[in-house]
């Protein structure tokens, strides 16, 4: 499988993740959250930062299943989903990630057919520090 491409700007996002946290960049001037993480805001062009912790809710804002052919370490899982997640916190900032039955689970373990477009789903975290996302509990 891809392990993720960490710069000095990721960095951050990706040791919370490790620890079970879903933090996102934030201009510490306007509070502005930020996604993917940058050295300026473009809001207000600040170069202050910080990583704020967010509550790992959010809705499903798009997906797509991927079928073969695929990557040789992914085929074997097709098909899966890869789903876009608009954060509840965090309206503008959008995840990608997959949808799995639980915390663990292999990335073909939801069925494709069940995804829907605005299911609320939670951030759970892999063995890796790689957030997946499952259904929240009603």
């Amino acid at each position: 499988m891809l392990s993720p491409v960490t710069d000095a700007d990721g960095a951050p996002f990706w040791r919370y993740a490790a620890q079970g946290e879903l933090r996102v960049q934030t201009c510490a001037d306007c509070a502005e959250p930020r996604f993917p993480p940058r050295p300026c805001c473009p809001h207000c062009q600040s170069f202050a930062s910080e990583w704020r912790r967010v509550s790992g809710r959010g809705r499903i804002w798009s997906y797509v299943v991927p079928h073969p052919p695929l990557l040789p370490d992914y085929a074997a899982q097709a098909p899966y989903n890869v789903i876009v997640v608009e954060l509840t916190d965090a309206p503008r900032i959008r995840l990608i990630g997959n949808l799995v039955t639980r915390a663990g689970g292999p990335l073909n373990s939801f069925p494709p057919d069940r995804i829907r477009i605005g299911a609320r789903v939670q951030a759970v975290f892999d063995d890796q520090g790689i957030p997946r996302w499952i259904l929240e509990r009603p």
